[in-house]
C-alpha cells in the first residue's frame, strides 16, 4: 500500500467521523456553544435561581453560627456549675 492510499482511507473514514460528530447532539451542543448561544433560553432565571439559593444557604447558615453560640453559652454556664460544684467540695461543706 502506498502513503496515498493510507490518506485516502484517512480522510473517508476521519471525514465520516467528523460527519457523525457534526450531526450529534454533541455537536449541535459545540456548534451552539460557538455560535454564543446559551443552553438555556435565558441565562437570567438560572442567575435569578442561584441568587435565591444562595440566600437560603446564607439563611440557614446564620441559624446554624447562631446555634453554634448558644451552645456554646449552655457549655459556659455547665463548666462553670461543674467547677462550682468542686470549689464546694474541696474546701468541704459549710458548718
Amino acid at each position: 500500500m502506498d502513503i496515498e492510499g493510507v490518506l485516502a482511507i484517512i480522510l473517508i473514514f476521519g471525514g465520516g467521523a467528523c460527519i457523525a460528530i457534526a450531526f450529534s447532539p454533541i455537536g449541535r451542543a459545540v456548534a451552539d456553544r460557538i455560535r454564543g448561544k446559551s443552553p438555556s433560553t435565558d441565562g437570567g432565571e438560572l442567575r435569578a435561581e442561584l441568587a435565591e439559593h444562595k440566600d437560603a444557604l446564607n439563611q440557614e447558615l446564620e441559624a446554624v453560627r447562631h446555634e453554634l453560640a448558644e451552645l456554646a453559652e449552655r457549655m459556659d454556664f455547665a463548666e462553670r456549675l461543674l467547677a462550682k460544684n468542686r470549689e464546694g467540695q474541696r474546701i468541704g461543706p459549710s458548718q
